[in-house]
């Protein structure tokens, strides 16, 4: 039985991206902090986990210079 839920917290560690916002958004245009806000992202420097979709590594390939992939 606990062979089981180690897998199953290996594939959801697989599936999950570390986003990191590491650079201030104040002289951004609007989409870009309506990006960030949309990830719930609330403070600099702060790490988040998001599922590894295509979606979201689109999110934050269109602000490269405001978030970055941690692993």
């Amino acid at each position: 039985m606990a062979e089981k839920r180690s897998k199953k917290s290996d594939q959801a560690k697989a599936g999950t991206i570390r986003i990191q916002y590491y650079r201030s958004f104040i002289a951004a245009p609007k989409k870009h902090k309506a990006v960030v806000k949309s990830l719930g992202i609330t403070k600099l420097n702060q790490v988040v986990e998001r599922p590894d979709t295509d979606s979201m590594r689109g999110a934050v390939a269109k602000i490269p210079h405001l978030l970055r992939i941690v692993e």
